[in-house]
């Protein structure tokens, strides 16, 4: 396989892992599945790490990852290597950026895990209700009879978790993937003619 193809393959497989994020960032946004106020939303679902960090930043790389595959051996100004290389060569530069947005991602998750949801800590009389983050240190992920504290919304404690923990791991596997274009992208430039070097083909002068 061209190191294009293969670049081709990891967009394909960024694609649809920065939907993913989306909407876990989305959902997040609606605690226990049911909306409330915007102050009563976990700090960290504000930073949009999947929106912004594992979504909108991997898009670029992917895109570019998918697109590499049409320069296979294309060429420029009447030589094949020159256009080659300088798109692997690029694919490295958005390889960056999609490890620096996933791991933005990473590491806002990491955060909001250790620290727990915002949720409702105490009822009083009426309407009155205290919100809070009564977990500590990541205490809750060690002990679940702690997850009583949080009396509302219903069932936040596991969707905070859940939404939070597929982000990270998504994130770490964005990563992984961005790293693998970035040697694949300096395996192509240093190639040049993929059919020649990467993977062999009846184009190959």
């Amino acid at each position: 396989m061209c190191c294009g193809g293969f670049a081709k393959c990891l967009g394909i497989s960024l694609m649809p892992l920065s939907f993913i994020c989306v909407l876990c960032n989305i959902l997040l946004f609606f605690p226990g599945g049911v909306a409330v106020e915007s102050d009563h939303i976990t700090e960290q679902v504000w930073y949009f790490g999947g929106i912004l960090g594992s979504g909108v930043l991997m898009i670029f790389p992917a895109l570019v990852f998918f697109g590499l595959k049409n320069n296979d051996c294309c060429g420029c100004c009447g030589n094949e290597s020159c256009g080659r290389r300088f798109a692997m060569l690029s694919s490295i530069l958005f390889a960056a950026v999609g490890v620096m947005g996933a791991g933005y991602s990473v590491i806002v998750s990491s955060l909001a895990i250790n620290q727990g949801p915002l949720c409702v800590t105490e009822k009083g009389q009426g309407n009155n209700t205290l919100w809070g983050t009564p977990f500590s240190d990541g205490d809750y992920l060690r002990d679940r009879s702690l997850w009583h504290k949080c009396s509302d919304p219903k069932n936040v404690v596991p969707w905070h978790l859940s939404l939070f923990a597929i982000l990270l791991v998504v994130g770490l596997i964005q990563i992984a993937l961005c790293a693998v274009q970035v040697l694949n992208g300096l395996l192509g430039a240093i190639c040049g003619d993929c059919c020649g070097c990467c993977g062999g083909s009846d184009g190959a002068v």
